[in-house]
């Protein structure tokens, strides 16, 4: 038997398979993804299985891509004869809002409470919760699990993500709730098997096109960086991270409306509007230019600056792990974080570091440095497919 694992984005389905003996869930033994699903596209699924890559282009569906492209996927997985039967999807959910701080068995109740949060998370959780509706379609007789990228930071102190707002509207539930908690979680659990320092004062930095940073102490979130919504904190890829309300305040007397102002904090700023070339950090780290340079110097400088708030909510450092796109591949920023944050006493080793592509964890940390360094190819569906395993 095995477990599903989906995370359905604006244009891509991602997509692992990972078998279950008892209560342990293995590693995934398929994986892929479908690309460009967006209406018009031109979708390209591909799959690895028994150590082979393989790829196919999908007929392209302007009414209904998701659909297409799970009708594919479902003829795909019924052709691979030797895949374990699957017993459950497990899916990334990335708002859970006050109402979930666990995993969940999806009902149409569940899904009606999930989409009042469409808002909060606008590039995740409309095409989140079409990926269950498509899968429940698709896969009728198996049970669906809603996996929250907020649950994670259900350990937050009351002061630690409240708002200094009026009591009666944080009583509506705006507050601090944080995200990237599977990929956290994943991070933590491998952490706790390589490391006597796992328990101590630890900074999660998962740098991708989304990212945060986590503070965790006793394997427990303490402090992050995204808020309410998944805007906040660091700059990522197309998005902002903290901006002063002010300049929303004046772009409205300006005579920007919402759709204009949520265009520009979640997609055309970050990197991308920084740089204005692209969104992409090694597209940005092969370009060459001022404009590239500066928009990474900045990405790199926010890390550092946020990195400072989260290690004074946990009262100092005993190790840092970098996860995500970004925090596995570049080894040029971890080693330039890691120098601004030598007063801390982190000290990369060059060679080490270099060697650390993402295809392992490793240690990159010198011997004379007081902090450990890790990098940590983060797994979110395994995890998903771990909590799919605990509730059926």
């Amino acid at each position: 038997m095995a477990i599903l694992s989906v995370n359905v984005g604006s244009s891509t389905l991602k997509f692992s398979i990972h078998p279950r003996q008892g209560d342990q869930v293995q590693g995934r033994v398929f994986s892929g993804s479908i690309q460009a699903l967006e209406p018009g596209g031109a979708p390209v699924m591909e799959w690895e299985f028994q150590g082979q890559r393989q790829n196919r282009q999908l007929p392209s569906s302007a009414s209904d891509p998701f659909g297409q492209a799970l009708r594919s996927l479902s003829e795909l997985l019924r052709a691979e004869t030797a895949l374990p039967e699957i017993e459950a999807v497990a899916h990334r959910v990335v708002h859970g809002g006050a109402d979930f701080s666990a995993s969940v068995l999806v009902s149409a109740d569940i899904l009606q409470r999930l989409a009042k949060l469409n808002s909060l998370a606008p590039l995740h959780q409309p095409h989140n919760l079409q990926g269950i509706g498509a899968f429940q379609r698709a896969f009728p007789d198996l049970p669906q699990v809603a996996c929250f990228d907020t649950a994670f930071h259900t350990s937050l102190a009351e002061i630690d993500y409240e708002f200094a707002l009026p009591r009666a509207l944080a009583e509506q539930g705006l507050r601090r709730y944080g995200f990237h908690g599977l990929s956290y979680q994943y991070v933590m659990g491998v952490l706790r098997q390589r490391s006597a320092l796992a328990g101590g004062r630890v900074l999660m930095a998962h740098l991708g096109n989304g990212a945060s940073l986590c503070a965790a102490l006793g394997g427990l979130s303490r402090a992050t960086t995204m808020g309410f919504s998944a805007l906040d904190g660091l700059m990522m890829g197309t998005r902002t991270g903290t901006l002063d309300p002010g300049v929303l305040l004046y772009l409205m007397e300006q005579g920007w409306d919402h759709e204009r102002l949520e265009a520009l904090l979640y997609k055309q700023s970050g990197l991308l509007g920084v740089s204005g070339i692209s969104a992409d950090m090694r597209t940005l780290r092969a370009d060459g230019s001022a404009q590239a340079q500066h928009a990474v110097d900045l990405f790199t400088r926010r890390v550092v600056r946020e990195s400072g708030a989260m290690v004074a909510c946990v009262g100092g450092l005993d190790l840092i792990a970098f996860s995500g796109g970004i925090g596995e591949h570049d080894a040029t920023l971890r080693a330039q974080v890691g120098e601004q944050l030598g007063w801390l006493g982190v000290v990369v080793d060059a060679a080490l570091n270099q060697q650390a592509t993402g295809s392992e964890v490793r240690a990159i940390h010198a011997a004379e440095s007081r902090v450990q360094v890790w990098v940590i190819p983060t797994d979110e569906g395994l995890v998903a497919a771990q909590e799919a395993a605990r509730l059926i």
